[in-house]
Formats: C-alpha cells, structure tokens, sequence
C-alpha cells in the first residue's frame, strides 16, 4: 500500500517504508520512521490518497531523468539514494 495523503507522487517517485504500518510514502531522508531508508519506486503515479500501487522494489534499471527524488534533494543525496536503491538492485542511469 502507498499512502500519498500528503500530496500526489508522481510515477518514479522515491519511497521510504514507513516500519510500524509497512506502507510506501515519499523517501524523507531525515525522517526516523523508516521513510529515511530508500527501499523502492512508484510506477505509476497517485492522487494524495492512499490505495495499492506497483511499487518497483528489486531487480531493475531505471533512468534519473524519470526520477522523483525528495523535495530539496541536492546532488549528494540523490547520489545517496541512487546507491541506497542499487543496494536492493535497482540500477539508476
């Protein structure tokens, strides 16, 4: 399940997993929830609700330029996530 009651996430959005619900929400690198730990992408886009989702979480190459990274996200973190991510072998280009 993606919970997006924050606001829409656009397809390629970067997902944290939030430990105590297991639900997918946008990577918030200083957050202490389990949403810091970049586990996964959103395939396909969704409104600010929260409801079940193609989550990409293992086993892919995808391209930055399709990529939605946490809102501020300088060039260190999103080289940060991109090696997190490539932990679970989702290969950015």
């Amino acid at each position: 399940t993606v919970d997006a009651t924050g606001g829409a996430l656009d397809p390629g959005t970067v997902l944290g997993k939030i430990t105590a619900s297991g639900k997918f929400v946008r990577h918030a690198a200083g957050a202490a929830d389990g949403s810091e730990v970049e586990v996964g992408l959103l395939l396909v886009g969704i409104g600010a609700v929260e409801d079940t989702r193609t989550v990409i979480k293992r086993d892919s190459e995808v391209a930055q330029s399709e990529l939605t990274y946490e809102v501020g996200a300088d060039a260190a973190q999103i080289t940060t996530s991109n090696a997190a991510l490539a932990a679970f072998g989702i290969v950015v280009r």
